[in-house]
């Protein structure tokens, strides 16, 4: 029977638990499945779309580097100029919420690009692998899923990837949006509860250029070594911006931010809160190390934005060379309406 009425969609794996199998002679489980090896698991695939798949990479998510999420970007794009309808990518959990993100920022097609992994290895007695890509074909041939930028797809569940954390390190539930999902499937059709959202894209960085530190704020900081300004002086020298993941509403000790005001003066900062759900408070605090004192010295408070992601969005605005003060402020106002 012919299949070329039925819609296109690309399947690129970059490998994580959902490819990985027992290898004889080694302990635990480790990537061994390629795209192709994922949709043979999945019967009855062949009569929603015509699938084609292809392996781009084959490591655990941690592994993977801008510079590869760049690469299945390019193929990603090369698949919806070919016709594609939607485009999917298979990797590890870990780094998900992560990869989705980035390539947000940097996909401006109506298709959707479908982010997708699995918690169980596919070996595993009831394996989710088979049926979150299942579902993500589902999502991916769906009009309802066209201008939604990039979507995770796991557990029944349509999250957008700018809200999307792992708050479960081992549970089949582990994805969740702090605002809700996006949509799930209902008799495999793709629901959405809302209108597309607004969204704000950037030009593909050419290169790797630029470096973003993450630092992660916590009680009792280490006076000693933040008082040491022979130490700190050439670590903030090897960084073009810094994200903090304050504690809080996006705060941090009073030491730290003697090091905000000095390194605010030189690169962006950008201050985020670390509790995993909520915004920064941007008028609220007033005591030094609060966000009024940060914005001050010239920090940038992080709104929405989780520490992980803000790091990912600033590494983009400086790759563009664009003022980060002013791209900031325009993303995330379009988080919200």
């Amino acid at each position: 029977m012919s299949t070329s009425h039925l819609p296109k969609v690309s399947v690129g794996s970059l490998g994580g638990t959902i490819s990985m199998t027992p290898e004889s002679g080694q302990s635990g489980i480790v990537p061994t499945l390629s795209a192709s090896d994922l949709i043979s698991s999945i019967p009855g695939v062949s009569e929603l779309a015509q699938v084609q798949a292809e392996a781009l990479n084959q490591v655990a998510s941690i592994h993977l580097k801008p510079s590869d999420l760049l690469t299945a970007l390019d193929w990603a794009e090369q698949q919806v100029a070919n016709g594609a309808a939607g485009v999917i990518l298979t990797q590890g959990t870990d780094t998900l919420e992560e990869s989705a993100f980035l390539l947000d920022l940097l996909w401006p097609h109506e298709e959707p690009l479908i982010l997708m992994g699995a918690m169980r290895g596919a070996a595993s007695v009831a394996a989710d692998g088979p049926a979150n890509l299942l579902n993500s074909i589902q999502v991916a041939i769906s009009a309802n899923s066209r201008g939604r930028g990039v979507l995770v797809v796991m557990n029944e569940q349509i999250h957008y990837a700018r809200w999307v954390q792992k708050k479960h390190s081992l549970s089949l539930a582990a994805f969740v949006s702090d605002v809700g999902v996006a949509g799930t499937l209902v008799e495999s059709q793709a629901v959405y509860f809302s209108a597309p959202p607004k969204r704000v894209t950037y030009a593909r960085p050419s290169a790797a250029t630029k470096t973003v530190l993450l630092w992660l704020n916590h009680l009792g900081e280490h006076s000693d070594l933040l008082s040491q300004q022979d130490t700190l002086d050439p670590l903030g020298e090897k960084f073009d911006g810094i994200v903090f993941a304050g504690v809080g509403a996006g705060h941090v000790s009073t030491i730290t931010a003697r090091w905000v005001a000095k390194w605010a003066k030189l690169k962006p900062v950008l201050v985020c809160t670390a509790t995993g759900s909520g915004s920064t408070a941007f008028t609220t605090y007033g005591y030094p190390g609060g966000e009024i004192d940060l914005q001050n010295h010239g920090a940038i408070m992080g709104g929405f934005l989780s520490p992980k992601k803000a790091r990912l969005l600033l590494w983009v605005i400086l790759e563009n060379n664009l003022d980060a003060q002013a791209a900031i402020k325009d993303y995330l106002n379009s988080m919200t309406y």
